[in-house]
């Protein structure tokens, strides 16, 4: 795999500054992929020097051109599959079907957001003023701030940038330490692709040394952020304290409810990939399943079964769904969730163990809320599964949590299924599916600790942009 050991600051790659050396590691087999010295305060001061002036010549830039240059943007992207999905398999251990997500999803997400040039429109309001006419004005917010996740570190950075820079902004992005190179790649498309020297700008480095700081940038007119909600309540704090614009997507506690006429065979096959896909550290994973009446046990069943079959170990195995664990530290996490939640009354119904930082699927019955594994986020391969004597309850337990992003609703009844789905506190719900989806055209977004703010589609392009009365006599 390349060495992404330089920042990428005005168009150029250079050495960072800081007074850190920080290593890439392989979560799988531990081996180091590289090392290299983290950004500093001055490294991100000149990172949002070249944004400002970067931005208000693109801010400028005809629609047409922009166009061109994403349409360039699509090309490169598709050429650099290869790159992007080794980074995916050497520094975050991703299997094969989550690479092929990423990289899959990369060219869709290019392909919709080049449209977003021509998108910025306004209004001409009436007025009771006499001689007056109002022009309402859709404008860019000047430098986006993207902070990028270490779990799906591609995607969901380029998820930002990407709507980021079509409606007129520049970008600082910071790449997550575990993750660094998938943050580098884009920058190498965006300058591969000829867009404008420091209109986007990459760097990486500890959050001790630069983390508050690019919250906190007077230059930085919002912060995207995707992460854990732990961390989101901080930024958030530093971000209001200077009265600047957040959008948050954090972590997720969700479930899937069976009702009594679920398809519980469909229903097994697809909650593998809600609970075990990327090992289980998707913010949208599926933490608990409830099972409502008669269907509790026979579900157990099938779903055990299912999970027993999964093939844990080697991501670059085309037959494995479990690889590794982020870090050492997360599995720690995990497996101290996973024993208290045992110790608390949990029956295991498949039984997992830990190799270095892979950890096989756990599958636990019997679960109540207030048991650890149903109250935390595990971000790991564990799956709780609850009962629940009717609708009522299930909404109840689903609902019974800080956090509100993903859920899923199975049930024949596709109205009956949709209308329990209303009542979930959840910025979104699957019905007859599992928790995980994104499409680039369509609202994302949470409630409660989830996350504030909207992506996608025109929620993101409002979130993204600014606009400005000007009132004309």
């Amino acid at each position: 795999m390349k060495a992404y050991d330089k920042q990428y600051i005005n168009g150029q790659w250079r050495e960072g500054t800081g007074e850190r050396i920080l290593e890439n590691r392989d979560p799988y087999s531990g081996a180091l992929l590289y090392s290299y010295r983290s950004a500093s305060r001055a490294d991100v001061d000149e990172a949002y020097a070249a944004a400002a002036a970067a931005q208000s010549l693109w801010e400028k830039t005809l629609p047409g051109e922009k166009v061109d240059l994403f349409e360039r943007l699509l090309q490169v992207t598709r050429e650099c599959a290869p790159v992007i999905d080794e980074c995916l398999l050497r520094e975050q251990g991703a299997i094969l079907p989550k690479r092929m997500y990423e990289v899959g999803d990369s060219a869709k997400f290019v392909r919709y957001f080049m449209s977003f040039p021509y998108m910025l429109e306004g209004k001409i309001q009436p007025s009771d003023v006499p001689g007056q006419d109002n022009f309402v004005f859709r404008k860019p917010k000047g430098i986006i701030t993207v902070i990028a996740p270490w779990n799906v570190p591609f995607i969901l950075a380029l998820r930002s940038v990407l709507p980021a820079i079509a409606t007129g902004n520049g970008v600082v992005l910071k790449a997550a330490s575990d993750t660094p190179a998938s943050g580098f790649v884009i920058a190498e498309m965006f300058e591969k692709a000829g867009f404008p020297k420091g209109l986007l700008n990459v760097v990486a480095g500890s959050g001790s040394e630069i983390g508050d700081y690019i919250v906190e940038h007077p230059l930085s007119a919002m912060v995207s952020f995707t992460g854990s909600t732990e961390v989101g309540q901080r930024i958030g704090a530093k971000a209001g304290a200077e009265i600047k614009d957040v959008s948050l997507e954090l972590g997720g506690n969700n479930t899937m409810i069976l009702l009594p006429d679920a398809d519980l065979e469909r229903a097994a096959e697809l909650a593998i990939k809600g609970a075990y896909f990327n090992q289980g550290q998707v913010c949208m994973g599926l933490n608990r399943i409830v099972a409502v009446g008669d269907s509790y046990d026979k579900f157990c069943n099938i779903f055990a079964e299912k999970v027993r079959a999964l093939k844990a170990g080697n991501p670059a195995d085309p037959e494995v769904f479990i690889g590794p664990i982020i870090n050492a530290s997360q599995v720690r996490h995990c497996d101290e969730l996973i024993g208290a939640t045992i110790k608390a009354g949990a029956r295991v119904l498949v039984q997992g163990r830990t190799e270095g930082n892979v950890i096989h699927p756990w599958l636990l019955a019997d679960v109540t809320n207030d048991m650890p594994a149903a109250q935390n986020e595990m971000f790991g391969p564990v799956c709780s599964i609850m009962r629940a004597k009717d609708e009522d309850e299930a909404v109840a337990i689903a609902n019974d949590t800080i956090y509100g992003l993903s859920n899923s609703v199975f049930g024949a009844d596709r109205y009956n299924a949709m209308k329990v789905a209303q009542r979930l506190e959840s910025g979104m719900v699957h019905v007859n599916d599992q928790s995980i989806g994104d499409e680039p055209h369509v609202m994302f977004g949470a409630e409660k600790k989830s996350g504030v703010g909207r992506f996608n589609g025109e929620w993101v392009l409002n979130k993204f942009t600014t606009e400005q009365w000007i009132c004309v006599q």
